[in-house]
């Protein structure tokens, strides 16, 4: 599964991607990009973005950390007017949901 992507600002967008590559689970040695753990980016007209993510299981040790760690990223991303990170687990995340590059880093494939 990749995440749905809402934007017309498709640098911008490219930018909030990159971001995001650089907060990893504390547990798996692989960006959360990779993993699958982004479902959606909605950036606006006013440059708001909304991303909406899950974790690995509702029980995560990052609960906390890695959606604000998230947040902050988005944030810091230039053209960014705000950004904000909704947590679901729908659907729950699967390992299956990792890119091929994640599925070979962990040995998967």
């Amino acid at each position: 599964m990749s995440a749905i992507i809402i934007s017309k600002d498709t640098e911008l967008t490219q930018r909030i991607i990159d971001a995001i590559k650089t907060c990893y689970d504390p547990e798996i040695p692989v960006d959360i990009w990779e993993l699958g753990l982004i479902y959606e980016i909605d950036v606006n007209e006013e440059k708001e973005v909304n991303v909406r993510m899950t974790l690995t299981s509702p029980n995560c040790p990052a609960a906390e950390s890695l959606p604000a760690e998230v947040e902050q990223r988005v944030k810091e991303v230039e053209g960014v007017k705000s950004g904000k990170v909704e947590i679901t687990f729908e659907p729950p995340w699967e390992k299956e949901m990792m890119s091929e590059v994640a599925q070979l880093e962990l040995g998967f494939m």
